[in-house]
């Protein structure tokens, strides 16, 4: 069953299995939306960005590396953050900084905030402990939701991380504000809605990652003989992080390759299957596997610090 059809499902029965209205099934779930899971997760999101964007950049930049002429060749990871320094300075390294610390700021915020509502929908009435696919569908449901608000602000990153250039003059775009603007008149709606179709398919990765990370956490609790909500420490929440988005990624990464060739300014494609197509051809198998290592050198340390911030912001803020 698809995450819509089973959020639709779960709206349309109540819990003693008698029918209710659309309406009063929303009352419900509204009921559940804290604003607290929209702050603490948008705390976690704006301060993991602004600690580890420049392997985010060299990260999109490796995914993009199909050969083209224009673009600059990097030998590694660390040629390629050493270059960007000595020809751009710290201000290369933080190109598209904005759109990428509204887009993780407003993802994670959202995130958290659809999840924990869904969550709370799912379990509504019940004693037992929700499953780990219920837990899924909550994330994947979470995800689509968020995906859908944000979007165009990942668009606008990929495009300002992939002006190569360091004279001002001969940049494409100025800034967020300008590129969607820009995007919106040269291409649409649709343009900020590139990558998207991809984007939908990676919500599985976000709904693999915290299925993996409340069941490790479950029983981890459970090994401890505590509540399966009971608080950790820093390191086990860092641990219990690190190993779901390690999961996560490894399962998932080629989405992420083929979304940002479609975000990319400098080649064109017709949709998901010309970029699966031409990638397969061009440069086989490990082509889709493109700046995952350093992708997983950023995004564990941005999944830790993230997840160590909003367990800890949102339980001062539960008072708890």
């Amino acid at each position: 069953m698809s995450p819509t059809s089973s959020t639709a499902t779960s709206l349309t029965v109540a819990s003693n299995g008698g029918p209710v209205s659309t309406k009063g099934s929303l009352q419900r779930l509204f009921s559940h939306v804290k604003i607290e899971n929209l702050a603490a997760g948008l705390s976690g999101g704006v301060v993991s960005t602004l600690v580890l964007h420049p392997l985010d950049l060299v990260k999109i930049r490796f995914a993009v590396s199909d050969g083209l002429a224009l673009r600059p060749k990097y030998a590694g990871m660390f040629h390629c953050m050493r270059s960007i320094w000595q020809q751009e300075g710290l201000r290369g390294l933080y190109q598209g900084v904005t759109p990428n610390i509204w887009g993780a700021g407003a993802s994670w915020g959202l995130y958290f905030f659809f999840y924990n509502a869904i969550k709370a929908y799912t379990k509504e009435g019940r004693q037992a402990e929700l499953s780990p696919t219920e837990h899924m569908l909550s994330a994947a449901q979470a995800g689509a939701m968020t995906l859908c608000i944000t979007n165009p602000i990942w668009v606008t990153k990929t495009r300002l991380v992939l002006q190569y250039n360091a004279d001002p003059s001969t940049k494409q775009y100025k800034g967020m504000v300008d590129a969607l603007v820009k995007i919106y008149r040269q291409e649409g709606v649709p343009g900020l809605y590139r990558g998207f179709v991809p984007g939908l398919f990676g919500t599985s990765h976000g709904a693999l990652q915290f299925m993996a990370y409340e069941e490790l956490k479950r029983e981890y609790n459970k090994y401890r003989k505590m509540q399966s909500d009971a608080k950790l420490n820093p390191l086990e929440y860092i641990t219990m992080a690190a190993l779901s988005k390690i999961f996560a990624v490894a399962t998932t990464y080629p989405y992420q390759v083929v979304r940002a060739r479609l975000q990319d300014q400098h080649n064109k494609y017709n949709g998901v299957l010309d970029v699966i197509g031409r990638t397969w051809r061009n440069e086989g198998p490990l082509g889709f596997y493109k700046g995952m290592v350093p992708n997983l050198i950023r995004v564990t340390p941005a999944c830790c610090i993230t997840f160590v911030v909003y367990e800890n912001v949102s339980r001062f803020l539960f008072g708890q």
